[in-house]
């Protein structure tokens, strides 16, 4: 038996099957973009831990700010004793705030905390009861974030009747039929047959769907949210947790509309592979919450702190906004070109802003029908030839490629060369 393959056996015996894994390749070591398994195998990281490490593995700078805060102390809960670092994040993700007037943030471990939060902070600024999201979004896995979530499969199945207070809207999808004047519609419909805009908290939205498909949300969209916003005395929140941190070629992928948000929700990319999120919020929504309502034991980790601080840094540093608009500029070329060809299997509708890039594996070009087995053989492809590549999208057809911004020229080219021969040989 392999070592991936004994590892894999025991993960089976000892974790329920409740937690995917999508490949059974288990790292022994990463460094910037690649990844070499226990049995010495190379990949080169085309997910980057789910948009995690748009810095890549193990940045130098990074490591080197860890390293000293592990000397310093690692733990005392904010709430307990407060530290220098978590003040610093916040002061920096303040600055960077992607609206106008005074911001503060609150920082937590995980996404789903990173929301749950902002739905608490709402509830609390407004009084109300009512949250609006949208079908195909991903918010968690906890009880309200599955909640917000806008797929059944695999998130809420066997769970059980969601929260009261939770609606969803059509999201504006080409393939599906749905233009933004059929969102505006329903959501329309809902203030008249399900809850009165004065009862909703918040608009909860992604600039970019992730789990979704890669789907941006039209600017029009964005523009109508925030005026209804503005005009029944709702909180629009971005969920930025996938978008963030310079992935669209903004440090914030609502920037690319210039619609403003109240809340920005964070995670992923800030700490460099270190667990770390938070909110940010217009200061007067903020502090509409009582002392001790907000928190958490490990909330805003020193470690993970040191490490966001790091990652800020190199952001600025390696102009990551630009160098996220070139290697996007270099995925889509070579994806328009693999689309043009007629022996792999067919693609379409490349899209995504700065290197937020994804495709669609179809029946047939020119088609929107989605050919989710396809896109299994392609994936399975890619990683026999050492490229790692995650599927998402409401049909299973979606290939997204989150390579982190650090990558090389020729590490990227390797990499698309990779994906080209995969697309190759599942074509059968």
């Amino acid at each position: 038996m392999t070592k991936n393959a004994s590892l894999h056996a025991r993960r089976g015996a000892a974790i329920p099957r409740g937690i995917a894994n999508a490949f059974p390749v288990y790292p022994q070591r990463a460094e910037g973009s690649e990844i070499w398994d226990v049995e010495g195998r190379r990949f080169i990281d085309f997910a980057g831990g789910i948009a995690v490490l748009n810095t890549g593995h193990r940045h130098p700078k990074v490591m080197a700010a860890v390293a000293r805060q592990l000397e310093a102390y690692t733990h005392t809960a904010f709430q307990v004793l407060p530290y220098e670092p978590y003040i610093e994040v916040c002061e920096r993700l303040n600055a960077l705030a992607p609206f106008s007037g005074d911001a503060k943030s609150v920082l937590f471990s995980t996404g789903a905390e990173a929301v749950e939060n902002a739905i608490k902070i709402a509830r609390a600024a407004t009084g109300r009861p009512g949250v609006i999201a949208f079908a195909g979004g991903f918010h968690g896995r906890t009880t309200l974030t599955m909640a917000l979530t806008g797929k059944v499969v695999p998130y809420k199945k066997k769970f059980g009747v969601s929260p009261p207070g939770i609606y969803h809207l059509p999201f504006p999808t080409e393939d599906q039929g749905v233009s933004v004047a059929d969102t505006i519609k329903a959501m329309d419909f809902l203030f008249r047959a399900d809850i009165d805009p004065t009862d909703v908290a918040a608009i909860i939205i992604e600039p970019v769907q992730g789990e979704g498909g890669f789907l941006p949300a039209p600017t029009e969209l964005l523009v109508a949210l925030r005026a209804t916003c503005d005009k029944h005395g709702i909180l629009l929140i971005a969920d930025e947790i996938q978008t963030g941190f310079a992935r669209t070629g903004k440090m914030f992928g609502i920037e690319n509309s210039g619609v403003e948000p109240d809340l920005v929700t964070v995670a992923k990319s800030l700490a460099g592979g270190f667990p770390l999120s938070g909110v940010i919020g217009r200061a007067a929504i903020m502090d509409a919450v009582e002392p001790g309502g907000l928190g958490g034991t490990y909330a805003g980790s020193p470690v993970a702190c040191a490490a966001a601080l790091a990652v800020l840094d190199v952001i600025v540093e390696e102009n990551l906004l630009e160098r996220a608009k070139i290697l996007g500029g270099k995925i889509k070329a070579a994806l328009d070109d693999f689309a043009t060809r007629n022996d792999i299997v067919p693609i379409a509708a490349v899209r995504g802003p700065g290197a937020m890039v994804a495709f669609d594996v179809v029946r047939e070009r020119g088609s929107f029908g989605p050919e989710p087995d396809a896109t299994k053989r392609v994936i399975q492809a890619a990683l026999s030839e050492g490229l790692i590549l995650l599927s998402c999208g409401v049909g299973g057809n979606t290939i997204r490629i989150l390579n982190p911004l650090t990558i090389s020229d020729a590490l990227l080219e390797e990499g698309l060369a990779t994906l080209g021969r995969a697309l190759s040989s599942a074509n059968v």
